[in-house]
């Protein structure tokens, strides 16, 4: 006999907040021809990081430094901030995990948008919060006045925000941001999700501080810098708040290859900006595309276009149709985001193959 589970894990739902390509691929008995689903860049990582991997692949066998004591560093020093300001984890879904942890009692209620990345969903539930959706505004942008209202309404210990935003690419600039932060009700925290911050015009970014305590900034490797595979992402905040999180992440959570990457590819901005380059080209090549075939798509300061469909039920068709096509990509599954399709910034020839693909597929409705 084993002890019962507890009650928060008895009373959630199973729950996946992605289901992989690899999953699909294992379903369908096939691989797909082009993975443009899960908003990984597909221009692979910066040389010097590569070279930094080679040269460490023989050590190994040593346990990585459970502090990241080179890699805060060095983004302290970009950041402007201490490196008590900073801590890392397994991707932004590691410092999300931590800070729901720290401020998550069950019952305690938390604020998002209705549609917006569910991993952070799926903490909560963990933690047995319980989740207050916000819609997103028919434009498909996210409802800042109504998201800190509801914040104030419910007494809410946390607020997440992404921005630029998953699913929808759009961007709030620093002006509304610092509205929002005005408009919080005392005692919640922001997480600030800035996973696609590279492709944000930076001087829109709100400025980083180690002194606000009303927010903590989200950054991480996997988009710009490729890095997807490896889990490395930040968080910035208060020295007081990263006290408290360095109590209980996974001291050894962020691998050794992992830490020597993500500080090789820091100093690499020749590599990340032109990644940046050829995603806003993709971007233009995809709002072409749409326009061709008469799809509108979502102005995105993302890695990625939503295309328009027009209703639930035609997006997925034509999901399944490339899925058919061998084509992965995702989409929403809330209203009034679930009529698009999210399709990631290929390389030139896969946008080129996405677009046959996508033409061929439209020719059947």
């Amino acid at each position: 006999m084993t002890p019962p589970f507890t009650r928060i894990l008895r009373d959630m739902p199973a729950m996946t907040p992605f289901v992989g390509p690899e999953t699909l691929e294992r379903r369908r008995g096939a691989t797909f021809a082009l993975r443009l689903g899960a908003n990984e860049s597909a221009f692979g990582l910066s040389p010097k990081a590569r070279a930094a991997l080679t040269a460490e692949i023989g050590r190994t066998n040593w346990y990585c430094d459970p502090e990241h004591w080179e890699l805060r560093s060095a983004l302290a020093a970009q950041c402007d901030v201490k490196p008590e300001n900073i801590v890392v984890a397994e991707g932004i879904d590691g410092v999300l995990g931590i800070v729901v942890r720290a401020f998550t009692e069950p019952g305690d209620t938390i604020v998002t948008s209705a549609g917006a990345y569910p991993t952070f969903n799926y903490h909560v539930l963990g933690y047995g919060g319980r989740l207050d959706f916000v819609p997103y505004r028919e434009d498909c942008r996210n409802d800042l006045e109504a998201l800190a209202a509801r914040a104030r309404a419910t007494g809410a210990k946390l607020l997440y925000l992404a921005n630029p935003d998953n699913p929808t690419g759009t961007f709030h600039g620093r002006a509304a941001i610092e509205d929002l932060l005005a408009r919080m009700p005392e005692g919640c925290l922001l997480l600030l999700d800035e996973a696609y911050a590279e492709f944000a015009p930076a001087h829109e970014l709100p400025p980083i501080s180690g002194e606000d305590p009303r927010v903590i900034r989200l950054r991480t490797f996997s988009k710009a810098h490729g890095m997807a595979g490896l889990r490395v992402g930040y968080g910035v905040a208060t020295t007081r708040l990263i006290d408290a999180f360095n109590r209980i992440r996974m001291h050894f959570g962020v691998g050794r290859l992992a830490q020597v990457a993500a500080l090789a590819s820091l100093g690499d901005d020749d590599f990340a900006a032109g990644v940046v380059r050829e995603v806003a080209r993709g971007r233009t090549e995809y709002e072409a595309l749409g326009r061709e075939l008469g799809l509108n798509t979502i102005p995105s300061l993302t890695n990625f276009v939503p295309f328009d469909l027009a209703t639930n039920e035609k997006s997925d068709r034509v999901l399944a149709r490339l899925a058919e096509r061998g084509v992965f990509v995702r989409k929403p599954g809330i209203a009034p985001l679930n009529r698009f399709v999210r399709i990631t910034v290929g390389t030139g020839p896969e946008r080129a193959a996405l677009a046959e693909t996508l033409r061929a597929v439209l020719r059947e409705f």
